[in-house]
């Protein structure tokens, strides 16, 4: 396996330590989904973008060729200094990288007409959040929520094998304390409709993701469950139970992943 961070995990907020995982096993949208969502949105090099959560730019990057300015902003900073290299990295100059919070909106960000909350709403105040974000985006403006199906989804077999030997190898431990949870409530469209966007086009794009084995342990190191922290000397063992576990499912080693991704676009009107 080479999905192991060669650096140590430091502590810190909820996605501490995942930022080396995100950015190269975080699996990115679709150029056909972002396509349709440009084209709808008639982005055409003007405006500015907030990409909210924006993690190492899975969407800020693609999207930052549309407008003229974007800011993508995060609260773990090893998250922004990875988002910086793949903006170096693809020739992206348009993009400014902002250590901070979804709870310290408004701030003094200033305005734009397009934001942007990849994979992230529901671990936010969503209430605080559009009620800031009335404030900040141009009335002729938009948000854009997108959210899709994971990799511990127990939709398949070979998901549900590594939900097990995760299981299996992260036993009870008091030491370990509570593991973390997005929040709980009403659904995106409903928290929406009672918010200055109250106006909701969804859509629902389903394909399908292949993953090796390899990829999908860095998938699981990049998640807000401290997986590597908590297996600690055990993780040379648990990836060779894992790889032993999916090989024995299929023995090439290629896993697919039926993926359902939502996009909810909100307007004013």
């Amino acid at each position: 396996m080479n999905a192991s961070d060669p650096h140590p995990e430091p502590e810190g907020g909820l996605f501490a330590g995942t930022a080396w995982h995100y950015a190269r096993y975080r699996p990115g949208y679709p150029p056909t989904v972002l396509h349709e969502l440009i084209a709808r949105l008639g982005l055409d090099g003007t405006g500015r973008l907030l990409d909210l959560g924006c993690g190492t730019g899975q969407l800020t990057l693609p999207l930052a060729a549309h407008v003229s300015e974007a800011v993508g902003v995060d609260p773990e900073p090893d998250m922004l200094t990875e988002a910086h290299r793949q903006a170096s990295d693809q020739g992206v100059t348009n993009v400014h990288w902002v250590r901070g919070s979804s709870a310290d909106l408004p701030g003094n960000l200033g305005h734009f007409q397009l934001v942007t909350m990849g994979r992230c709403f529901h671990w936010m105040d969503r209430e605080h959040v559009l009620t800031a974000l009335g404030e900040m985006v141009d009335e002729q403006g938009a948000l854009v929520i997108v959210n899709d199906s994971n990799l511990n989804l127990t939709s398949t077999p070979w998901q549900q094998a590594i939900a097990d030997t995760q299981r299996r190898f992260l036993a009870p431990n008091p030491d370990h304390g509570p593991i973390p949870a997005a929040g709980h409530g009403p659904p995106h469209e409903q928290v929406l409709a009672n918010s200055p966007f109250r106006h909701v086009h969804r859509e629902v794009h389903q394909y399908q993701r292949t993953w090796t084995i390899n990829e999908a342990i860095g998938y699981l190191y990049s998640t807000s469950l401290p997986l590597r922290r908590l297996l600690g000397d055990r993780r040379t063992a648990f990836e060779e139970a894992l790889s032993t576990t999916l090989l024995s499912i299929d023995p090439i080693g290629q896993f697919t992943e039926p993926v359902a991704l939502e996009v909810l676009t909100a307007t004013r009107d």
